[in-house]
């Protein structure tokens, strides 16, 4: 009793029970505020947008960004490459080509050209002509400008071609169209030989064969007067007809060796000319 009615005693159990009562209300405050933290969390989690995403997220996407330009580069840069490679391949078989090779783009227009079409037409530069200016009164014009105009193509046919320096020459042409991947026409490509020689020399040998039947018609005759002195030349017995017979025989054969010898002799020149082009 005498506790209860000191004062010192009862401020300390004021004091304590003061302290005990702050005590469960700081712990309830602090189980209020873990749990709404807890379900703040977890909202925000089920919540999250793209935009929230952590830093890192976004550092590896444009890593990866980077990774697959830098792939688009290269897979761009080999396909340069090859290209190019495919062009000089292409550049240089055409270079080396005896016969020459024009493009005619979609335009009419000539796109491209090797030194040997150039050769064999007189032309030194003929990119961005069209087919007028380049066969001009050439036979062969027709087909090329029908393959430029519906891709009817244009089997090998032999002309007079007239080069602009006044040469007069024989091209053999030939054109066909080149389609593109999608079905339209890239253009036409035209091959030119100069057949001029080939051509020559045919004629030699088409002169040869009228100068063999000319020929062979001379031996017959020949051989047929020679005969018919022969028999003439038996059957008489008179001295000077015997001699003047045989006068005719031995110049009927002096003329049919002359003959023989004219034509060994250009057939001997014919060949060496085509020996020596």
């Amino acid at each position: 009793m005498k506790l209860l009615t000191n004062p010192i005693f009862v401020k300390m159990v004021i004091v304590l029970a003061a302290s005990a009562f702050a005590f469960f209300v700081a712990a309830l405050l602090m189980r209020s505020l873990r749990k709404s933290f807890t379900e703040e969390a977890s909202l925000a989690e089920t919540s999250a947008t793209p935009d929230q995403l952590p830093l890192h997220t976004y550092h590896a996407v444009i890593q990866q960004l980077k990774q697959q330009k830098h792939e688009l580069l290269a897979l761009q840069q080999s396909e340069h490459r090859r290209a190019k490679t495919s062009e000089n391949i292409s550049a240089a078989v055409l270079s080396n080509l005896s016969c020459g090779v024009l493009f005619f783009s979609a335009n009419g227009l000539v796109r491209q050209a090797n030194q040997a079409a150039k050769t064999i037409l007189g032309i030194a530069s003929p990119g961005g002509m069209d087919g007028h200016a380049i066969f001009r009164d050439c036979d062969a014009l027709h087909g090329v400008e029908l393959t430029l105009q519906n891709g009817t193509p244009l089997k090998r046919m032999e002309a007079e071609y007239h080069t602009p320096s006044g040469e007069n020459r024989v091209i053999g042409v030939t054109a066909s169209s080149i389609p593109a991947a999608d079905g339209s026409t890239l253009g036409v490509a035209c091959l030119v030989e100069d057949r001029t020689e080939i051509a020559e020399i045919q004629r030699q040998i088409d002169l040869r064969g009228e100068l063999s039947a000319e020929m062979a018609l001379g031996l017959r005759s020949s051989l047929v007067t020679i005969s018919g002195y022969a028999q003439q030349l038996a059957q008489n017995h008179d001295p000077e007809l015997a001699q003047q017979l045989a006068a005719d025989i031995a110049a009927e054969a002096q003329h049919l060796n002359q003959t023989i010898g004219g034509f060994l002799a250009e057939s001997r020149t014919s060949k060496s000319a085509a020996t020596s082009a």
